[in-house]
C-alpha cells in the first residue's frame, strides 16, 4: 500500500481518464446509487482529490461528509473543494470512523487490497452503516471474459477480484448486494443493512468474516 503515497494531486485527474476508460462514468454511476436515500452522514473510502465525494454532495447537500485516504498531498486537494469535510490520513485497514453512517461509498481503492482485506473491509463497511444504509462498491473488477480486461494494472498494488467474489464477502458481511452498474473491467455495486440485522458484526464472525478486532 505504500505506492499509493507516489501519487501527486497534479494531473491525477488526467492521469485516470487516460489509464481507466469510463472513469466518469463509473464515479456517475456511483453518485446515482444514493439518490433517494435519506443521508445525514457519508463515509468516503478512499477520498483522493475528492472526485467521488463532490459528485455524492451534489445529491445530498446537507450531509455531514467524512473522508479517509492514505495520502495528505491528495486530501490538501480534497479539502480545497470540500472545506466543511472532516478529512483524515488513514488506511483502509485501519479502524474506520464512528458511524453509524447512512452511505459509505468507495471507488477506485478497495482493489489495491487482497481478498482476505476486502472481505475485512465489508465486515468492518457493515458494522458502520445504519439499517438500511447503503455502502456503494464502485471499482476495477476481473472480468468473467478476459477480453473485457481494459485497465492496466501493476499485479503487485494493484489486485482487482471478480464481482462474484466480492459479492460473496458482502453477503458474508451480512449485506445485501446488487451489481447496479457494469462496464467490461469496472462496476459499481450496492450493498444495503438489511433491516431486522441489529449486530452485523456478530453476524459477520458467525459467518466466517474477520470481525474489526480480527477475532
Amino acid at each position: 500500500m505504500a505506492d499509493e503515497y507516489r501519487f501527486d494531486p497534479n494531473g491525477y485527474r488526467e492521469m485516470l481518464l487516460d489509464e481507466v476508460p469510463g472513469y466518469d462514468r463509473l464515479q456517475d454511476a456511483a453518485a446515482r446509487v444514493g439518490e433517494g436515500l435519506a443521508v445525514e452522514r457519508i463515509l468516503d473510502l478512499g477520498v483522493g482529490t475528492g472526485e467521488t465525494s463532490v459528485r455524492v454532495r451534489d445529491i445530498h447537500p446537507g450531509a455531514e461528509l467524512v473522508g479517509i485516504d492514505v495520502n495528505e498531498a491528495m486530501l490538501v486537494e480534497a479539502r480545497s473543494r470540500l472545506p466543511d469535510a472532516d478529512l483524515r490520513v488513514a488506511r483502509l485497514e485501519d479502524p474506520l470512523p464512528e458511524g453509524p453512517f447512512d452511505l459509505i461509498v468507495t471507488a477506485l481503492a478497495v482493489h489495491h487490497l487482497d481478498g482476505a482485506g476486502k472481505a475485512d473491509l465489508f465486515a468492518r463497511v457493515a458494522a458502520r452503516l445504519r439499517v438500511g444504509g447503503r455502502f456503494v462498491l464502485a471499482d476495477l473488477v476481473v472480468p468473467a471474459d478476459p477480453a473485457d480486461v481494459v485497465t492496466e494494472i501493476d499485479g503487485v498494488y494493484d489486485r482487482p477480484s471478480s464481482l462474484a467474489d466480492q459479492l460473496g464477502w458482502l453477503g458474508q458481511a451480512g449485506l445485501e448486494a446488487t451489481v447496479v452498474w457494469s462496464e467490461r473491467d469496472l462496476a459499481v455495486v450496492v450493498a444495503e443493512r438489511p433491516a431486522g440485522d441489529t449486530n452485523p458484526v456478530g453476524s459477520a464472525r458467525q459467518r466466517g468474516v474477520a470481525s474489526p478486532d480480527g477475532r
